[in-house]
């Protein structure tokens, strides 16, 4: 073992005396190596995303003195950088959320920062609300989204209720690299801090005002009313619970059954081990309740409820819907409607990633509407809102979403929202079930119209230290790829988001990307097909984006399994 691991393995064993369990846990694996390695290999690095990792003793864990440290070097940047700043705090159903969100308020505290804080778990885009309401300088959300229950996270936000930027995050960042987890950290009573006024809970007319903002981004008010909509619902044992079921009842849809067994906040999650609404498993429980009940909507909301995940009544079962398709029928609806009612704005603009279906590019087109492409991450999404919202423009956005099952529509926040995402897709199924039809008869429809994308998201996990190698050595090898063909498809374009170039492989020709660096490779082929790869930013695997295109659904399902088949068996992830 290299003496500076060892050495902070020591440290850590004679410091970390406020956390008993971090100090068991320790003496767990004293004289194993590998684990000690694990735990100490390297620090948490704070980025754009905050923090994220498994829980547990160490620098390369998620823990108090993590938190305070990371707590700490923000403190110090807002203190550089603003003469009184005040900071938002919430936090997620997860394991140790409420002792983390605590934990930073302490440090706040300390440092002469106000604090606003949730009193219990709240989701994800209540945070960015709460930057903009008490006109915060920054947001902080304990969250490790729709991670397994070892993970938790940290994420920060700026004063414009944004995730923070590159730039601001490189000096928190900085900042966290001058100190000790243990003797640079200010921490305050929590309780004297209370007292004081330097933590303030957040009061309900808060969440009043949120939830007035979400019901402003209506369509058409009043359509569930009278649609006897069934729906069940799920918040996967996390933070949606109580807002997402207020905005319902508040727009009319009243006959809404909860799945039992994932209704309680509980961040072991003990009936979907991954909870992420983009996966079967996760709702299994709630698919069982729609055989019993026989619902119109399943709805889903991840553990910090910013993501959404729906299943809809198909023959006689029910299909779970795609994030891509979920955006095209709400693009479409929203876009329709709209323009039906007079209330579109004059130019208006909807923003999606570069990973997210082409297909919303040509529903968008058909309604005059610019489409914006930006990287993936919604802080980009939100971006483009604050550059409208700077020129006094920010009425023309309309709709923003990325295929990871995030959408918003409104301004109000700068993340994606589950709470106003159900509440826009239940109104949806309740205004075609006026029609007499079914979600599916809007999804065909749709597909017969503009053409047959498949659309398909794979994720390949590389743990530990060797899989960041790994994972480094396989985007390596993609970008010298050196044929002019992938999976017997001709390469048409190929585009590098961290070089920033566009390149049209028939003609030679090669553009700047204007967009920030990321570490992102498209191969487009013939037919409309595409392969996108990307690193995730807070888990350690790959993600391939594959698009097929076909003259029905099945031919495209065939065309997207080849391109699978291909990636899987090429030796590329090799």
């Amino acid at each position: 073992m290299e003496n500076s691991i060892k050495s902070l393995y020591e440290k850590w064993l004679s410091c970390a005396v406020d956390d008993e369990s971090l100090i068991a846990e320790l003496k767990g694996v004293e004289g194993n190596e590998e684990e000690i390695f694990d735990r100490f290999y390297r620090s948490l690095e704070f980025g754009t995303a905050g923090l994220r990792g498994v829980l547990g003793a160490g620098t390369n864990r998620m823990n108090i003195y993590n938190v305070r440290v990371a707590t700490q070097g923000l403190a110090n940047y807002l203190l550089k950088n603003y003469e009184k700043s005040s900071v938002s705090i919430s936090y997620d159903s997860r394991i140790n959320s409420t002792l983390f969100a605590d934990e930073a308020a302490r440090v706040l505290a300390a440092n002469g920062i106000k604090v606003y804080l949730s009193k219990e778990l709240q989701p994800t885009p209540v945070v960015s609300y709460a930057v903009r309401y008490f006109k915060s300088h920054a947001g902080i959300m304990v969250t490790a989204s729709h991670n397994p229950s070892k993970y938790n996270g940290y994420k920060c936000y700026g004063e414009d209720g944004c995730q923070m930027t590159d730039v601001a995050a490189g000096e928190v960042y900085n900042e966290i690299t001058k100190l000790d987890c243990f003797t640079d950290v200010k921490l305050a009573d929590f309780d004297e801090a209370l007292k004081s006024g330097m933590i303030e809970y957040i009061g309900d007319e808060f969440y009043e005002s949120y939830l007035q903002k979400v019901e402003e981004q209506s369509i058409r008010k009043g359509v569930c009313e009278g649609s006897d909509l069934k729906v069940v619902y799920t918040p996967l044992n996390g933070a949606g619970n109580k807002l997402v079921r207020r905005i319902l009842d508040r727009t009319g849809v009243k006959d809404v059954h909860i799945v039992a067994s994932q209704e309680m906040p509980d961040g072991n999650f003990p009936t979907c081990p991954y909870p992420n609404p983009e996966i079967k498993e996760a709702l299994e429980e709630g698919l069982k309740l729609c055989n019993e009940v026989k619902p119109d909507l399943l709805l889903a909301t991840d553990p910090d409820s910013d993501r959404v995940g729906i299943a809809i009544p198909d023959g006689d079962g029910y299909r779970l819907v795609t994030g891509n398709e979920t955006g095209i029928m709400l693009t479409d609806y929203i876009l329709k409607s709209r323009i039906e009612l007079g209330t579109l704005p004059n130019d208006p603009v909807m923003v999606k990633t570069v990973v997210t279906s082409v297909l919303v590019d040509r529903v968008a087109a058909h309604y005059g509407v610019e489409v914006k492409n930006v990287l993936t991450g919604f802080k980009y999404i939100g971006e483009q809102i604050l550059h409208l919202e700077e020129k006094g423009e920010e009425y023309r956005y309309v709709f923003g979403f990325e295929e990871s099952y995030g959408y918003l529509a409104g301004s109000y926040v700068r993340d994606k929202d589950a709470v106003v995402a159900s509440m826009l897709i239940a109104e949806m199924a309740a205004y075609y079930k006026k029609q007499g039809k079914s979600l599916v008869d809007v999804l065909n429809s749709l597909y017969s119209e503009y053409g047959f994308y498949k659309n398909i998201t794979l994720s390949f996990e590389f743990d530990g230290a060797s899989g960041m190698e790994k994972m480094k050595n396989i985007m390596d090898k993609l970008r010298n790829y050196d044929s002019d063909e992938m999976a017997g498809y001709k390469i048409t374009r190929r585009a590098d988001y961290l070089l920033q170039y566009d390149k049209n492989c028939e003609t030679g020709e090669q553009t700047k990307i204007d967009l920030p660096k990321s570490n992102v490779l498209s191969f487009f082929l013939e037919g409309g097909n595409a392969i996108i790869v990307r690193p995730s930013g807070t888990e350690p695997k790959i993600k391939i984006y594959f698009t097929g295109v076909g003259k029905d659904e099945q031919d495209a399902v065939k065309t997207a399994e080849g391109l699978i088949d291909y990636v899987k068996n090429s030796g590329i992830l090799a």
